[in-house]
């Protein structure tokens, strides 16, 4: 069985303004017997790498169930549908990977959202609980 892919517009991918920090949604193509449906990721993006070189990929990590996912996407890949950019944040550093090890309460005090020229901290949901011990 061959599998038809859609073409991606290029251009219109490498038009695509987000950065580290950005809350995402990517849609991407699932197959699921014999036919696509899509299922959407939403996270925030921690890394855009290579710019929009034809390898360009980008990582995006979210909460599920307490426990970390992240997933790379190629930028160019013809399994993403479209990419929507939910929320944009005012970050310092390129690349987030800090944000594997800290708190979602940490993480929220630290990054500003942009929001009509206004600042805003940025709504990320606390999922992250802290495991009881024996302090008896």
């Amino acid at each position: 069985m061959a599998i038809a892919f859609t073409p991606v517009d290029i251009e219109a991918r490498k038009k695509l303004e987000f950065t580290s920090g950005d809350t995402l949604r990517v849609w991407s193509k699932i197959e699921d017997k014999g036919k696509f449906r899509l299922q959407a990721f939403e996270g925030l993006c921690l890394a855009r790498k290579h710019g929009t070189d034809p390898q360009a990929t980008f990582t995006v990590r979210k909460i599920s169930n307490s426990v970390g996912v992240e997933r790379i996407f190629p930028l160019y890949s013809p399994m993403i549908d479209k990419i929507e950019v939910t929320k944009h944040a005012k970050t310092r550093r390129s690349k987030l990977y800090y944000i594997r090890d800290k708190a979602a309460k940490e993480i929220r005090r630290k990054m500003k959202t942009i929001v009509s020229g206004k600042t805003k901290t940025l709504d990320i949901p606390e999922t992250v609980t802290e495991t009881e011990g024996s302090e008896e």
